[in-house]
């Protein structure tokens, strides 16, 4: 081993149980690849957990002959137990978790070993990885955001490449017997919850096989795999004292984290409004009328307030229909009035002083609640998060899915890569989206003011609204004052509205008041998007606007090795 002091060293970790042997050749091949690259002593450690096969035992065999650490179980014990073994039997400061058929790209511990010497208090790095098909192809890179808690809770976004630091590893007990399945998820859960630090290199540096019977192939190939991650995650939820229920997501692979609200907290629901009307799906509304009805007859949370921020022209019939609503659902339904030229910030800064809930809800006026249990759901995240869930941050601000009346996204997270952008503009409404983003909760660096909930406290710390952004990307502000704060922004899909967008006033954009927010956030341009990937955005910032044209877009990767939709 080629070891210098001062620089890490690796152990590759790798359980082996009857693989294909061509298939466990080529992994052992991509590590031992890995010392032609100047890299600080590597080690493979691999174990053989009970394989049948001669073939198997002849590759483990010539490995060890030429320098690899093998381990012989006697029997079968599973990838926890093999796993396990590797790491007793390992030396190196730094752990690198390889399945038994996947490959190390040519040169990926070399970077790995560049990244942690850029940032060196990181103790757990990903990566981002592809997947090798039966013809040896590699295709369908998954570009992956930069380190997202509620995300991995919601999915394993991790997956492949992971590298850790021993030490985080054996602090948290190493892997974790009857977590087989979901061994990684689990391990990277606990590391999140100690604030151990997640670094993220936007590169492609591990190939990860798909056979017929993988979950790289289709998640639903392992069902078991899935049944231990909804174990893993209730335990984890458990462990960070977050009061929710865990079961399988729409997709295999997501899961479901419904936490409890408390039904007695008071949400002010603020909207500004000048009463107008309009037609949608062939009927006319007075728009506001219809947003506050919608919540007063659809909402599980019943623990609401209605603080109507009018103009000086708003009709009294509208303020009117507004009061009947209230009385007739027992809600209150407060009005007051901002006068002068139109100016959202200040609107919204004056229903939060006009309100009197912990929590605050600001909602366009050409809004309408579709999923009842949306309000509950956002107060959620926000109210009494257990200690465990701040380590990483505690969430200041949560958005919600917003469909136009066609059916189609509207806002599904805001995205900055050099101007910006709503996230998956116009895709179906029941779409998931790559990776599954549109069907989980996740971390964004922003969310629109059409529909999102924070506390007062938040809302204060950060000053409320700049007013001195009037009418466009009010919202982009705040939501960066926020994440200024330490805390993060999420968007749920759990929530959901329809936002009759354009029909209540013109929101056409002001690229003034967008170079205005970016010279006063990133003087020196903006930066790539740290919850998107800077291989996705560069060459063509739609990629999250328009899907492919058969519903589920297939990816390809061009010339220049960027990831697209066909």
């Amino acid at each position: 081993m080629n070891t210098r002091a001062g620089r890490p060293r690796f152990s590759v970790l790798t359980a082996v149980y009857d693989p294909v042997p061509e298939h466990l050749a080529a992994c052992i091949a991509s590590v031992e690849r890995q010392h032609a690259d100047a890299v600080a002593g590597v080690e493979h450690v691999l174990v053989d957990d009970g394989s049948t096969d001669p073939a198997v035992a002849a590759i483990l065999a010539g490995a060890e002959r030429r320098g690899a650490i093998v381990r012989r179980r006697d029997a079968n014990g599973g990838i926890v137990a093999a796993s396990s073994d590797a790491l007793d039997a390992a030396t190196g400061e730094w752990l690198v978790l390889l399945d038994h058929d996947d490959l190390l790209a040519d040169g990926a511990l070399q970077r790995v070993e560049r990244a942690l010497g850029v940032d060196p208090s990181v103790d757990v790095l990903y990566t981002d990885h592809d997947l090798i098909r039966a013809d040896g192809r590699f295709v369908e890179p998954v570009y992956k955001p930069d380190f997202s808690p509620e995300r991995l809770r919601q999915t394993n976004y991790i997956t492949h490449l992971v590298v850790a630091r021993r030490a985080a590893v054996e602090s948290v007990g190493g892997f974790r017997p009857g977590t087989d399945g979901a061994q990684d998820h689990d391990l990277l859960l606990r590391l999140a919850e100690r604030g151990q630090r997640f670094g993220h290199l936007p590169e492609v540096l591990a190939h990860w096989r798909q056979s017929p019977a993988s979950v790289a192939t289709t998640p639903a190939n392992k069902p078991s795999a899935f049944d231990a991650g909804v174990r893993v995650v209730a335990e984890h939820v458990d462990r960070c004292g977050i009061a929710a229920e865990v079961s399988p997501g729409r997709y295999p692979g997501t899961y479901r984290i419904d936490r409890r609200a408390d039904p007695e907290e008071l949400v002010s629901v603020v909207l500004p409004t000048r009463g107008s009307s309009g037609r949608v799906w062939g009927v006319r509304r007075t728009f506001v009328v219809d947003a506050v009805r919608s919540i007063a007859e659809r909402s599980t949370h019943r623990a609401v307030e209605f603080v109507i921020v009018a103009d000086d022209d708003t009709p009294e019939a509208v303020l009117q229909a507004l009061r009947a609503v209230g009385a007739r659902h027992r809600l209150p339904v407060e009005v007051t009035t901002c006068v002068g030229p139109f100016n959202f910030s200040a609107k919204v800064n004056a229903g939060v002083r006009a309100s009197s809930g912990g929590l605050v809800l600001l909602l366009n006026d050409d809004t309408e609640l579709i999923q009842p249990e949306s309000i509950g759901v956002m107060a959620a995240h926000l109210q009494h998060p257990g200690a465990g869930e701040t380590a990483h941050g505690g969430v200041g601000a949560v958005g919600a899915k917003l469909l136009y009346a066609d059916g189609t996204l509207q806002h599904g997270g805001h995205v900055y890569h050099g101007e910006f952008m709503h996230a998956f503009l116009g895709w179906p409404g029941d779409h998931p989206g790559p990776q599954r983003m549109l069907a989980i909760e996740r971390e964004c660096s922003g969310v629109t003011a059409a529909a999102l909930m924070t506390t007062r406290a938040v809302f204060d710390a950060v000053g409320g609204f700049p007013e001195d952004l009037p009418l466009h990307f009010n919202d982009v502000e705040f939501c960066l004052a926020v994440r200024a704060t330490g805390r993060r922004i999420l968007w749920t899909p759990h929530a959901c509205w329809y936002h009759f967008e354009g029909r209540s006033r013109d929101r056409g954009a002001s690229m003034a008041e967008w170079d205005r927010v970016a010279s006063n956030w990133w003087p020196d341009g903006v930066p790539f998007d740290p919850y998107a990937n800077p291989n996705l955005a560069p060459k063509r910032p739609d990629w999250l606007e328009l899907p492919g044209r058969s519903g589920a877009p297939p990816y390809f990767v061009d010339d220049e090795g960027v990831q697209r939709f066909a």
